[in-house]
Parts: structure tokens; C-alpha cells; sequence
């Protein structure tokens, strides 16, 4: 299978489809108003049943323009119009009956900009108001679209200068996929009071819902900034393509649940650069048939391979199944390699070897009798490892340090390790030039940690970059140095040289916590080993994966209350029930 390069391919040109224009495709049945699994990320079952996870394309603004202009001028654009309107009334129909035990009645205001999203909401509330929903229209511009507005009043819809303070649904219809950072909130009034209600009233069902209409205004629709005001949703909803924008940095907290739903450009979308960390689906279910058949993604059999964990095969023994060599703790931070060796144990591995201080050593035996230490004195302590971890914990001791330069040309010829926590500090450019290192060795900052990094190599450009574009600058990043780079948040960016980049999204803020990153590199550590001829990226995105499923095992509400100690009980796939993330179906 070829895997899709990160080079952006050409893009294309109307002039170089065929014609006569098909018409949209056509959709099936329920897709343009529900797109995907009802569960949230992970699924509902978390036991040991065979699972795959897709990856979904993430699309630019250009290339979701660039898709539906053929169709556009073949004269099908209403068509594409009204399916966005259709799927757009239903996720606020289904809103006002979760929230509002209601749909007759109930106030409902968009908020209209000019061009084809300001249609798109017109035509949406002139499908709510057929449905009995008190729709209104607060129109930003003169030049709103046409159709969409004799559409809305040819049903009765209300045009009003107010926003009430019974708004039940507000509808951001302003900006669409031109949304780019620097918005300035409309002076609309009762606008800023619905806002603040809907944010002082978080924890009651009845507050205020915000639904954005394929882009919350405010976000730059392919890096994900905000750099002026942003009208925060409950639920995105998106056409065609899940939008860049939507899943990183602030977008992704603006963005609330995202659904995307296809209207029939989507076999016109070109294959994509970054792909989203979708939902897990059983193998062999309908739609993992169906992202394997290509329907749901551009490029068919050229999208990258579904993630899947690893299974022992029936004839495997330990070292037949991978060694994990651990080099991690310190006097300073002992725990941290209890944290990391136990997370490799419960992740799946033939063997566990953990290098650390004597002090350090003892302690874990008598709690992990399974995990094999050493004092990593000896030349060959590394003989059998199928793939290192190190960092976590090592702080300033200058035998771990050691450790590490020694991992480092072991790692050289191709040989997989995890570099995470106190050892990014202690990198610099002599330990990327003096070993030949490649894409099987893999950086897991967070963001204070990829900035140090980026210092230390005199990228200030990069370090600039984060702010404006987080993805395109840990791609630069992995470029430079000729490495896998993970930057560690909410939304996961994971990217290397010639390879596609991977978003992870999730709604896990207990995740925040001394040690999480620990067992996130004993994770990786540990898949690793047992894969070593896998790619990196690969890995790591199966590895985020598994840490946020954890997550949700034992925190599926989001409350955070839970440290890294109860995480690694979490990361085994028998140890509970799966709830996790934000939902973003695609």
C-alpha cells in the first residue's frame, strides 16, 4: 500500500476535469443528516474485541473549494446547498429534543453572513420553521444569498435586529470555510448576553446551544487559530470534508463536537497531507468495509491503513514478542519509571527491562516482579531490546544521562526509541549529527518542551510559528531534524519526513497530570517493540490512542479526577468499558 506523502500534491483545476460535470454523488441513506457511529471516540465496548481505527483526511479551504467548483458551475450548487441545509436542521432539531425536550416553539436565531454559508443557514431555518421551530434571522449583510432568503421568508421565517433571551439554538451562519482569524463579533444586540450565558451556565442543559454552520466564525479554517473574537459551538457542522482548522489548537476548542457530513463533492476532494485519529470500529463491520472500499475518504487504496493493536500470534514467546528497554528514573523522580515500565507491561510486551539507579530498581521489584532491571553498566544491556524508551524521571543523573547517548547510537541503524521528559533538555544539535539518526527514533514534547527544543536549535522562526500554525510547525520540525515529532495536548500533532501528518483530538482534561506523559512513553515504548518494522507515525498515533482510551475508561465524563497511578490500570484492553473524546464524527 503507498502511503500518501507530506509534500501537498498540485491542486487541481476545473480545467482538467472531464466533462460533461456528473452531478453530486449521490448520498446514503442518513448520511447527510448523521455522519458516522452514534459512540464517541473509542466506542462503546472496550473488552477485547478486534477493533480498527481509521483515519480520517482533513481537508484546506482550497481544497474543499477547488472540489465543489466543478459542480458548482455544471449548475448543481443548490443541490449541494440544500444538503448542507438538511443536515444543519437536523443537528438542530436534534439538539431542541435533547436539550429542550421540544421542537415546536422553540427559538431559534441564525445569525446570516453573505455567500453560500449565510445560504446555508438560510435554508436551514426555513426547514426548521416547516417543523414548527419559532425560526429568526438576523441578516449581517445586504448582500445575503437569495434564494436562501425568498426561501426563509416563503415559509414565514422572522427577520429581526435582536437576539431574545429565550434564544434556545443560536445559529452561526456568518463566515463558512473564508473564516480566518481577527473576526470581530457582530454588533448584534443580545449577542454578547446569549454568549455569556452559555458560558456561565455550562453545567445546565437548557443554557444556550451555539451550532456553526461548517466553521465557528473566528477560526482560521486550516491552522485552527483564533486571534480575534471566536463565537464558541456546542456542535460544529461541516460538509464534505472535516476541515484542518476544526481538530488543532484553538479551533478545536471552539469547534464543540464536530460532524461532518458528506454532500456529494467528495469524491472530487484530492488526497490529503493530515489525517484525524478517527473511532474505533470493529473489523469486519460496515463501515470499516466502507473506509476500505474508499468511500468515505478521497484516494480509495492510497489512504493510510486503519490502526490496529497488536495481538500475540499463537506460537509467540517473550522474545518473540518485542523487548521493551526502559531508561527511566532517578533518585529525584523514582516514580516515573514505575509509571513507564508498568505502562509497557499493561500495553503488551514480551519483556520489560527497566535501567535505572539501584534505589530505584529495588523499589519496583518487589511492586512489578515481572519487570527485569539492570544497572545498564554492561556493553550488551541493550542486546535484546527490540525498541528503547527513555526519559521519563532521568532529570540530572549522570548515568541515565549516559544511558541516554548510548540508546541514541543504538537507536542509529534503524532501531526504534521513544525520546520523551527530561531528556529533550538535555538534546542538541551534536546528538542529531553525531549519530546518523532516521524517522524510527521519536520526539514526545509538550508544548513548554518543544519550544526548549526549538531554542536549542536556534529555530526562533519555529518557536513563532507554534503560535500561528502548531501543525506546520512540528512538520518543519521533524524535517530539520529527520525524526518523528509528537507534540503532546489536546490535540496530538504527530508528523515525519515524507510521511503524513496525524491529529489526535480528545476531550480528556484529566489527562493534565504529573506522570500522564510517562505512561504515554511506555505505551509507545511497548508497541514499538512488538512492531518494530511498523512506522513511527504509525505507533505514536496507535499509542495516543490507547492513552486516551484509557482516559475514558476511567474518566468518561471529563471531570479530571484521577492521577497517572489509575491511568495505567486503564490501558489494558480488558479493563473496562470505552468512553472517550470529543465526538467527531466523520
Amino acid at each position: 500500500m503507498s502511503m500518501p506523502m507530506r509534500r501537498r500534491p498540485a491542486t487541481r483545476t476545473t480545467a482538467s476535469r472531464p466533462r460533461p460535470t456528473p452531478a453530486p454523488a449521490p448520498i446514503a441513506p442518513g448520511g447527510a443528516g448523521r455522519s458516522g457511529a452514534s459512540a464517541a471516540p473509542g466506542g462503546a465496548g472496550g473488552g477485547p474485541r478486534r477493533a480498527e481505527v481509521p483515519l480520517i483526511p482533513l481537508h484546506t479551504a482550497a481544497q474543499v473549494r477547488a472540489a465543489e467548483a466543478p459542480l458548482v458551475e455544471a449548475g448543481h450548487g443548490e443541490t449541494l446547498m440544500r444538503r448542507a441545509a438538511h443536515a444543519l436542521a437536523q443537528e438542530v432539531l436534534d439538539r431542541l429534543e435533547t436539550g429542550c425536550g421540544r421542537v415546536y416553539g422553540a427559538v431559534v436565531v441564525g445569525l446570516i453572513g453573505s455567500g453560500s454559508n449565510g445560504g446555508d443557514g438560510l435554508h436551514a431555518l426555513a426547514k426548521l420553521r416547516r417543523r414548527g421551530v419559532d425560526a429568526r434571522a438576523v441578516l449581517l449583510r445586504e448582500d445575503v444569498h437569495p434564494d436562501g432568503l425568498a426561501a426563509f421568508r416563503a415559509v414565514g421565517g422572522r427577520i429581526v435586529e435582536v437576539i431574545p433571551a429565550s434564544t434556545e439554538v443560536l445559529l452561526d451562519a456568518i463566515i463558512g470555510t473564508g473564516s480566518r482569524s481577527g473576526f470581530t463579533l457582530p454588533d448584534v444586540e443580545g449577542l454578547a448576553e446569549l454568549l455569556e450565558c452559555r458560558r456561565e451556565s455550562i453545567v445546565d442543559e437548557r443554557r444556550p446551544q451555539v451550532v456553526a454552520c461548517d466553521v465557528p466564525s473566528g477560526v482560521d479554517v486550516d491552522t485552527g487559530t483564533v486571534a480575534g473574537d471566536v463565537i464558541e459551538a456546542d456542535c460544529t457542522v461541516t460538509f464534505g470534508g472535516c476541515k484542518t482548522g476544526l481538530v488543532i489548537g484553538a479551533g478545536s476548542q471552539a469547534a464543540g463536537v464536530v460532524r461532518t457530513v458528506p454532500i456529494g463533492i467528495e469524491a472530487n476532494l484530492e488526497l490529503p497531507v493530515r489525517w484525524l485519529v478517527g473511532e474505533d470500529q470493529s473489523v469486519g463491520s460496515e463501515a470499516g468495509q466502507r473506509r476500505r472500499r474508499g468511500q468515505c475518504a478521497p484516494g480509495g487504496d492510497e489512504r493510510p491503513a486503519p490502526l490496529v493493536r497488536p495481538r500475540p500470534a499463537d506460537g509467540d514467546h517473550k522474545y518473540s514478542r518485542g523487548a521493551v528497554h526502559v531508561i527511566a528514573g532517578s533518585r529525584e523522580f523514582p516514580g516515573a519509571a514505575q509509571l513507564t515500565s508498568a505502562a509497557a507491561v499493561s500495553t503488551g510486551v514480551g519483556m520489560v527491562v527497566l535501567q535505572a539507579p539501584e534505589e530505584v530498581r529495588d523499589r519496583l521489584v518487589t511492586m512489578m516482579p515481572e519487570v527485569v532491571t539492570t544497572s545498564g553498566r554492561g556493553s550488551s544491556v541493550l542486546q535484546r531490546a527490540t525498541a528503547a524508551a527513555v526519559g521519563p524521571g532521568i532529570g540530572r543523573d549522570v548515568f541515565q544521562l549516559a544511558a541516554l547517548g548510548r540508546a541514541l547510537e543504538w537507536a542509529g541503524p534503524g532501531r526504534p526509541c521513544v525520546i520523551d521528559a527530561s531528556a529533550l533538555s538535555h538534546l542538541n544539535d551534536s546528538s542529531f549529527t553525531d549519530v546518523e539518526l532516521g524517522p524510527h527514533v521519536l520526539l514526545t514534547p509538550h508544548l513548554g518542551e518543544i519550544r526548549g527544543v526549538m531554542a536549542d536549535l536556534d529555530r526562533d522562526d519555529l518557536i513563532e510559528l507554534l503560535e500561528s500554525d502548531p501543525a506546520a510547525a512540528v512538520e518543519q520540525l521533524a524535517e530539520q531534524l529527520e525524526v518523528t515529532v509528537l507534540l503532546k495536548g489536546p490535540s496530538t500533532v504527530i508528523a515525519a519526513p515524507d510521511a503524513p501528518t496525524v491529529v489526535h483530538r480528545v476531550d480528556a482534561p484529566g489527562l493534565a497530570t504529573a506522570g500522564s506523559g510517562d505512561v504515554l512513553t511506555g505505551i509507545i515504548g511497548a508497541l514499538a517493540a512488538v512492531r518494530p518494522e511498523e512506522p513511527m507515525w504509525r505507533t505514536a498515533a496507535l499509542g495516543v490512542r490507547i492513552h486516551a482510551q484509557a482516559a475514558g475508561r476511567i474518566d468518561p465524563f471529563g471531570c479530571g479526577a484521577f492521577g497517572a497511578g489509575r491511568l495505567v490500570e486503564a490501558v489494558s484492553p480488558t479493563s473496562g468499558t470505552v468512553a472517550v473524546g470529543v465526538d467527531h464524527r466523520a
